[in-house]
């Protein structure tokens, strides 16, 4: 698989098999990522890696939290999204929203099965291996970006062991319970979960597919020829895919 056909195929998965997956080919996964770019070397990623009893100590804990009518520990550490949220990202943060739910055919009048798929968030979409990255709250914009570029590098790999993911925010709504139980040392910052494993295929979620912006929409281009009718039409169909 090469690195287009691992990013064209990556998916945040929201439906796993519970295959296992070996404590080998997670290392490899996270050893392999650590050729992600990082400023002055600095390599700022810490991971911890759950499986079997130990994912479900705390997949279990906090779906009966959710479940009782929790939705956080209180403040998050960092803010998920802008506080003051302006278009277009708005308008992109509402619709995917919209076409997931349509895709799983859960309206929010459905309250409890609403609620439930916020729990599968929690339960890392039934994946068998459950990530947690964290970075040291010293660490600046600079540092968050090369986390970014590391946890990329890890979903792209897992792509090339046959494996899917699901980066999963929603976990920074828990920081405190997951820290305590991970026995995470206080310097470090919760950043975000991951779920991992082998994607349910059948699961109508996982054939449903995020709209991306067209590169007319972000991109800036100047100096180069003009162009071609050919190559307009191939970045509107990528665009659509």
């Amino acid at each position: 698989m090469d690195v287009t056909q691992a990013l064209n195929s990556r998916i945040t998965c929201r439906a796993f098999l519970d295959t296992p997956v070996s404590a080998e080919t997670v290392r490899a996964i996270l050893k392999g990522a650590t050729r992600a770019p990082s400023g002055g070397n600095l390599q700022p990623q810490h991971v911890w890696a759950l499986a079997g009893a130990d994912l479900k100590g705390l997949t279990d804990q906090i779906s009966r939290r959710i479940r009782n009518g929790e939705i956080s520990d209180g403040p998050t550490e960092y803010n998920i999204f802008p506080t003051a949220m302006k278009e277009p990202y708005l308008s992109r943060r509402w619709q995917v929203g919209a076409d997931m739910y349509t895709a799983l055919n859960v309206t929010r009048l459905d309250v409890e099965e609403f609620r439930e798929q916020l729990v599968r968030n929690y339960q890392f979409f039934g994946a068998p291996v459950g990530l947690f990255f964290a970075i040291d709250r010293n660490m600046q914009q600079g540092q968050w970006s090369d986390l970014g570029m590391y946890i990329m590098a890890v979903m792209l790999l897992a792509r090339e062991h046959g494996l899917h993911t699901a980066p999963l925010e929603a976990w920074a709504m828990f920081p405190r319970t997951v820290q305590a139980y991970l026995k995470m040392p206080s310097e470090l910052m919760l950043f975000c979960g991951m779920a991992l494993g082998v994607m349910d295929e059948a699961h109508r979620v996982n054939r449903w597919r995020a709209r991306r912006a067209e590169l007319s929409e972000f991109a800036h281009f100047r100096g180069f020829e003009p162009m071609t009718a050919a190559a307009r039409k191939s970045e509107q169909l990528t665009a659509c895919a």
